[in-house]
């Protein structure tokens, strides 16, 4: 099979023919249509999760994919041949990725893809939108809630925002002034993140938020803290040193239920996956360096095979 592989930590990704990889008794084995680009795919590859994870080489970078089921282990039930999948297929150990026209994906990780989304949107949706989903439910974010979300037109805060519009809460997204309408159409109000940005949510929330998701770090994790009611409803993706100050860190979890709750959300019309990039897997050096910018609105996606 095609995939992509990085030969020694800090290589260059590059496409290459790897063996069909094997399918474990409670995987199933995707056929990849699309594979989400995530941050920590090319921080795996660089060696920044070493102190973590296991990773053997070469290694198939990727953990976001949208496909069609090829073959079931022998203990799986819930999945069969020819079903529509999408998968945060994340295992403690990296080796054999989603960039790749094949992916052995754990059925803990795997749920049904939403009917209403696009393979480049489905491929984009995983791993962002559990971390936004857990992110809100660590917060304990619920109706009438206000909630502060910074990189708020990120891949993740996107997300953020939108679900947390569709539980009810009022949201303030902080974002560039050149994304503000982009944020307006999710349902958030827009504020310029930046020299000024405590001032700036307390002008929409004199008595601070209920709860706020950083998305960012440094400074955000620093706002968010001085404009919530209580630290313990601060959450951090960028900062484990938030747990020292009340707050909590997410680190997404491969979570069946999680992902079939988000697509039941983009069914009803109340999560769409914005896709800043669709590229050919051939390009995944280019997908890298926009990811890498980071100043994509949503996502950027691979596109495996159609």
């Amino acid at each position: 099979m095609k995939a992509v592989t990085v030969a020694a930590s800090g290589a260059a990704p590059r496409v290459s023919e790897q063996p069909e990889p094997k399918v474990g008794p409670d995987s199933v084995l995707v056929r990849v249509r699309t594979a989400g680009v995530n941050p920590v795919d090319w921080k795996v590859a660089a060696g920044r999760l070493d102190p973590i994870l296991y990773v053997y080489l070469p290694l198939i970078p990727g953990w976001d994919v949208a496909g069609v089921v090829e073959k079931v282990g022998p203990a799986v039930t819930e999945f069969a041949p020819g079903d529509e999948v999408i998968a945060y297929a994340r295992t403690d150990t990296a080796q054999h990725g989603t960039y790749a026209e094949l992916v052995p994906a754990p059925v803990r990780s795997v749920a049904r893809k939403p009917a209403s989304l696009t393979w480049g949107q489905a491929g984009g949706l995983p791993l962002a939108g559990l971390t936004a989903l857990q992110s809100l439910q660590a917060a304990e974010v619920t109706k009438g809630d206000t909630v502060l979300v910074n990189n708020a037109a990120g891949g993740v805060g996107t997300f953020a925002v939108q679900i947390a519009v569709a539980e009810g809460a009022r949201v303030i997204g902080t974002a560039s002034e050149a994304k503000a309408d982009f944020l307006r159409s999710l349902g958030a109000e827009h504020v310029a993140y930046g020299e000024g940005l405590v001032q700036r949510v307390r002008a929409l929330a004199p008595e601070g938020v209920d709860a706020s998701l950083d998305f960012y770090g440094g400074e955000a994790t620093t706002a968010s803290l001085e404009v919530t009611k209580s630290p313990s409803r601060v959450v951090s993706i960028a900062d484990p040193a938030i747990r020292e100050k009340g707050g909590i860190y997410v680190f997404a979890r491969p979570d069946h239920a999680g992902l079939t709750k988000l697509g039941d959300l983009a069914d009803a019309g109340k999560l769409t996956v914005h896709v800043e990039r669709e590229l050919p897997l051939a390009e995944v050096a280019e997908a890298w360096r926009l990811s890498q910018e980071g100043h994509a609105t949503g996502k950027i996606v691979l596109r495996v095979s159609s």
